[in-house]
């Protein structure tokens, strides 16, 4: 597992990226990392900083019982729930990024969600699960219903709420929010049109199939956006 620094250089990543893709939302919305060691613990965004000035040396470690163990700052509740639960329950979702973009908000109140409309979207066809929105997530005892929701799925739409991504490492999900985000956004346009007509189901599990199939292009992907942070905004690892 990479080290603490190279999560945080990350992360901070994520969040720089997630700004100049119009991804924040003011003060709200969250991305956590897991850390490595033995003790379960996770890094976030300390509330009250917007996306594009998030820096690595911002986030503060928070453990599952949701005590703030390094950082001055607090956390975001309804992040602590979101986010402690799935770290949780998934030994594989070492990274969960969570956005309230205008195209995950829509596409989380049609009635049949993500459709399978493009290219995009096949990547995700039957890897997208749907959690019922019970309003701001405060309670605990949500995190069982969400995990529940999520199950081994790489993404999560929450109803009525956003979209919520997991991965291996920040590339992963990012990467994952990225193209989830894009097919949501395919699917709004689509809607202005006057008819529209949905892949057929075998073709969607083709596609889908060779996608997974070219999963190691990620790192890739992610070391283009880090080299495009070190040109217009280097101060993000510091």
């Amino acid at each position: 597992m990479p080290s603490e620094a190279t999560l945080r250089r990350d992360l901070a990543a994520a969040y720089r990226l997630a700004a100049k893709f119009g991804w924040d939302d003011t003060i709200y919305t969250h991305f956590s990392v897991r850390l490595p060691g033995v003790a379960p613990r996770f890094l976030i965004n300390p509330f009250g900083l917007l996306f594009e000035e998030v820096r690595a040396s911002d986030l503060i470690v928070v453990d599952m019982e949701g005590r703030v163990l390094e950082g001055e700052a607090d956390y975001n509740i309804a992040g602590f729930t979101i986010h402690s639960a799935v770290h949780m329950a998934r030994g594989d979702a070492h990274c969960v990024l969570h956005t309230h973009t205008l195209a995950g908000m829509a596409v989380a109140a049609a009635d049949n969600g993500l459709a399978q409309l493009n290219q995009i979207s096949a990547e995700f066809h039957r890897r997208v699960g749907y959690h019922a929105y019970e309003g701001i997530a405060l309670d605990l005892g949500e995190r069982e219903r969400l995990v529940a929701s999520l199950g081994d799925n790489i993404a999560l739409i929450l109803r009525h709420h956003g979209l919520l991504s997991v991965g291996a490492s920040v590339a992963d999900a990012f990467y994952v929010m990225y193209y989830l985000n894009k097919a949501c956004e395919i699917q709004l346009a689509a809607a202005t049109l006057d008819s529209v007509r949905e892949m057929p189901e075998a073709l969607s599990q083709h596609a889908c199939g060779q996608f997974q199939g070219c999963e190691w292009q990620r790192p890739l992907l992610w070391q283009a956006w880090l080299r495009k942070l070190e040109r217009e905004c280097p101060e993000y690892r510091s």
